[in-house]
C-alpha cells in the first residue's frame, strides 16, 4: 500500500464498519436514542447517508449545501449506506493523490488528505455512536479508531465544542482513564460520554 492510498483505505475500513454496525440494527431499535446529540437510530443512520452524498459532491469538485436537512431514508439503510459509500470511495479515486496541500474556509492551508482523514474520524465516531445505542459490541477496528483519535486530537481545537443541547457536534472534553477502550476514548475526546446513551 502506497502513502497515497492509505487515507483511503482506512476510510474504506471505517466506512466498512459503519455499514456492519447499521446492517446489525433491528426494525425495533430505530427510535432509541444515540449519545450523538439528540438524533435516534433512525435519525443518525439518515445523517450518515446524507453526509456521504455531500462528501461524495464535494471529492468530485462540487459546493455541498450544509443547511439542508437529511432527508429520511426509505427501505434498508445498511444497503443505502453501503452504495453511497462506494460512490464516495470512487469521486475519492477519481480524484487524484492526497498529496501536497489544499485551502479549506476558515482553516487556511491543510494536507490534501484532511478531508478524507476527517471524514474516517466521523465515520468511526458514528460507528461507536450506533454500536453503543443498539447494544452491538463497540469493540470496533484498532487501526480506525487509533487513527481517528490521533487526528481528533490534532485537529478538535476549543472553537468547535459546542455544548451537545447548543447543537454542537462536539460537547467539551469528558475524563476517561487513560487505559479505557480505544473507542470509549475517541468518543470521550468528542465529548460523549461513554457510560450513557
Amino acid at each position: 500500500m502506497t502513502a497515497d492510498h492509505e487515507p483511503l483505505a482506512l476510510l474504506a475500513s471505517a466506512l466498512d464498519q459503519v455499514g456492519e454496525v447499521l446492517a446489525g440494527v433491528g426494525d425495533e431499535q430505530q427510535d432509541l436514542p444515540t449519545p450523538c446529540r439528540s438524533w435516534t437510530v433512525a435519525q443518525l443512520g439518515d445523517h450518515l447517508i446524507h453526509d456521504l452524498h455531500q462528501f461524495t459532491l464535494a471529492a468530485a469538485g462540487g459546493a455541498p449545501d450544509w443547511s439542508k436537512p437529511a432527508p429520511p431514508v426509505t427501505g434498508d439503510r445498511s444497503v443505502a449506506f453501503r452504495k453511497a459509500a462506494a460512490d464516495l470511495l470512487d469521486a475519492w479515486r477519481k480524484a487524484g493523490a492526497l498529496t501536497g496541500t489544499i485551502t479549506l474556509p476558515g482553516m487556511g492551508e491543510v494536507p490534501a488528505r484532511f478531508p478524507v482523514d476527517q471524514q474516517t474520524a466521523e465515520f468511526a465516531m458514528h460507528a461507536w455512536d450506533l454500536a453503543r445505542a443498539t447494544g452491538q459490541s463497540t469493540d470496533l477496528d484498532p487501526e480506525v479508531g487509533q487513527s481517528s483519535l490521533d487526528w481528533v486530537r490534532r485537529t478538535l481545537q476549543p472553537h468547535f465544542r459546542a455544548e451537545v443541547i447548543d447543537g454542537g457536534a462536539f460537547g467539551p472534553e469528558v475524563p476517561i482513564a487513560e487505559d479505557a477502550p480505544l473507542y470509549d476514548r475517541l468518543a470521550a475526546f468528542a465529548g460523549r460520554h461513554p457510560g450513557q446513551v
